[in-house]
Order: structure tokens, then sequence, then C-alpha cells
């Protein structure tokens, strides 16, 4: 069973950026269509951005289409969240989940949750 380690958030000032990890183990990534979701405080999780198994397709949330890029490199069995133009409501924990492969937001999440990294973003 896939399980994932999240990493790289952090402290940044509006209109900064950070690359988030979400290195996997258990299984092949490879196999795997991957999400990026987020929780901020208050609020429900919701559902970022998601990459297909082969990478060749990606969908994102509209708050952040133009300014984030989900990408995967499945040698190193590790998914990506490049995130520029960062804005105060981006400020949310971080998480990565094997998806389903098709709609949007994802239907469905296989696992459990792993423990996410912190994303704030404040001046």
């Amino acid at each position: 069973q896939l399980q994932f380690v999240e990493s790289g958030g952090g402290l940044v000032q509006p209109g900064g950026s950070l690359r988030l990890s979400c290195a996997a183990s258990g299984s092949t990534l490879g196999d795997y269509a991957i999400g990026w979701f987020r929780q901020a405080p208050g609020k429900e999780r919701e559902a970022v951005s998601r990459i297909s198994s082969s990478g060749s397709s990606t969908y994102y949330a509209d708050s952040v289409k133009g300014r984030f890029a989900i990408s995967r490199d499945n040698a190193k069995n590790t998914v990506y969240l490049q995130m520029n133009s960062l804005k105060p409501e981006d400020t949310a924990v971080y998480y990565c989940a094997r998806v389903s492969d098709s709609g949007w937001p994802p239907p469905y999440i296989f696992g459990s949750w792993g423990q996410g990294t912190q994303v704030t973003v404040s001046s």
C-alpha cells in the first residue's frame, strides 16, 4: 500500500514560490494517479491538483490555475507541486494521496492521509 511523506512547506511572502514534494513508498508510484489537497484552518480539505499515472494529464482547482504546476518523477517515486505567485489564501496544510484517474475533483481517494506539510503565506 502506498504511503506518502510530504515536504517542502514553509513560510513565504506573498508573491513567493515553494516546491512541495510527495515521496511515496510501499508500491510503485507510476501505477497511480496522484492528487494534491490542502486544508486551511476551519475549512474542509479541498483538491488542488491531480496528475495521471503517466503524467500526461493534469487538473487544477480554479483558484490555483496558472500559478501551480504538478509534475512527477516516477523513477524517484515522487510527485511535485510547484507553487508560484503565492497568496495568503494559499495558507494551508498540503497533502498528497492516491486518487481516481478520472473526474474532477477526484471522486475517490485511496489509503490514509500523511502528516502533510504546512504552507504559510504572510508578510
